[in-house]
């Protein structure tokens, strides 16, 4: 049995009834008895294994914390219900609160929130008492909410406080924290608008605070950002300061094409044939194109990482990946996931327009055959993104993320809701 066809075993594990069972009685030994699990969230890393974060209704109150899915207020009474994780990707033996137990196709390494093995500082940010505590100077705590939580990775919980102060507090693995808290304070000192580090990192998490203005796909939502030009997205990327090339290099896109690609299989397993064309296609393409020089970049630039202003650039947002790698992939990344706005929300009708002239602008100064090949690999990376075991129409929204990367390099014709490349001019 291949990596991939293991994987896929174990996506199904989880999502199955069967998966009930190890959950329901790695709790039962802290006093807790499961009375009904639901799958809340499964996350899948091609080559690493199958998360699932499970909901489970218990048979005696517990205390309320910052959730994955949920949230802490001040007003919140005691609920009986509680997240459990669960995994087969590896983790230490030793991992406080962990249980291991087995399936048909791995070991099973089992915690309930916040105990993530891999990211010890969840407790602290999901604690009440202790964002107070540690972030609260003398504030009364009016709300905590889970903002993003992809388990053993990372998580975002958004802390607000009575004087109306807004922290985001971002949970890292091991020594990951200082890691961003340096690259905040080299964009800082360099100019570049970013979220403010509050303090040092405590427990692996770093505290920003609420950066001005709004998303910039709130503007592609409204009118296409119509604003907006390429060229001044171009030029923040030119502030990045000559420092970010002392950073790691991080992969990008294309360099994990085919996990990707396994991914979305494992998402929509009858468009396997229709994925692994789509694959063969970039892969065939990328040696004829020129990635050109590498240069400091973002690693993540899109519409979601930036915040906007008045039409300008407040703040660049998730800085994680920042480090030398290459302009053509942080262009790509924005236009990746611009192409599969109309995909996330059929409310983005102006994004096929957007895409078009963006695309122009950027194809401009790089070269353009490999930022097409570029872009649809990053929307590519997006389609097993759209799983949602609480829903039941994601297949169709990962069909049509899948359906606009072909549309990006021609392999599927242009719709009023599919992006089409500009046809430019040759040089």
């Amino acid at each position: 049995m291949t990596s991939a066809e293991l994987e896929a075993k174990q996506l199904a594990f989880m999502e199955s009834y069967d998966a009930h069972s190890p959950v329901a009685e790695a709790i039962q030994h802290t006093g807790v008895y499961a009375t009904s699990v639901h799958l809340e969230s499964l996350q899948h890393r091609p080559g690493a294994g199958v998360t699932g974060i499970y909901r489970v209704a218990t048979g005696r109150p517990v205390v309320p914390r910052g959730g994955p899915s949920g949230s802490y207020t001040e007003t919140s009474d005691h609920v009986d219900e509680l997240y459990v994780g669960m995994t087969t990707e590896p983790v230490s033996a030793e991992s406080d609160g962990v249980v291991h137990s087995h399936s048909p196709y791995g070991r099973l390494s089992i915690w309930q929130h916040p105990l993530d093995p891999a990211l010890p500082g969840l407790r602290v940010a999901t604690d009440p008492e202790s964002v107070r505590r540690v972030w609260g100077d003398g504030r009364k705590l009016v709300s905590l909410e889970t903002i993003s939580y992809r388990p053993l990775r990372r998580a975002v919980i958004a802390a607000q406080f009575d004087d109306g102060a807004r922290l985001f507090l971002k949970v890292l693995r091991a020594k990951r924290a200082d890691q961003l808290h340096t690259r905040h304070r080299l964009l800082l000192e360099a100019g570049v608008p970013t979220a403010v580090p509050v303090r040092e990192p405590v427990e692996d998490v770093v505290a920003l605070r609420e950066g001005p203005g709004e998303s910039l796909a709130e503007y592609f939502l409204a009118d296409g950002a119509a604003t907006t030009s390429p060229a001044q997205f171009m030029e923040l990327l030119d502030q990045l300061p000559d420092k970010v090339m002392t950073l790691p290099a991080r992969d990008a896109w294309t360099d994990r094409l085919s996990a990707y690609a396994t991914a979305a299989s494992s998402a929509l397993p009858g468009e396997a044939d229709r994925i692994r064309a789509l694959a063969s296609h970039i892969a065939a393409a990328l040696p004829k194109t020129d990635r050109g020089q590498v240069v400091p970049t973002h690693g993540d630039f899109y519409e979601a990482n930036l915040l906007m202003h008045d039409g300008q650039v407040s703040a660049l947002l998730d800085v994680d990946s920042l480090g030398p790698g290459h302009r053509v992939d942080d262009l790509a990344c924005f236009l990746g996931h611009l192409a599969v706005l109309p995909a996330v929300d059929a409310r983005y009708v102006h994004v096929p327009a957007a895409f078009q002239r963006f695309a122009t602008g950027f194809a401009a100064t790089v070269d353009p055959r490999a930022l097409r090949v570029r872009t649809a690999s990053v929307a590519l990376s997006l389609v097993a993104g759209a799983r949602d075991t609480r829903g039941q129409s994601w297949q169709k929204h990962a069909e049509h993320r899948l359906a606009c990367a072909e549309a990006v390099v021609g392999l599927r014709a242009p719709t009023p809701d599919l992006p089409a490349w500009p046809e430019l001019q040759a040089p």
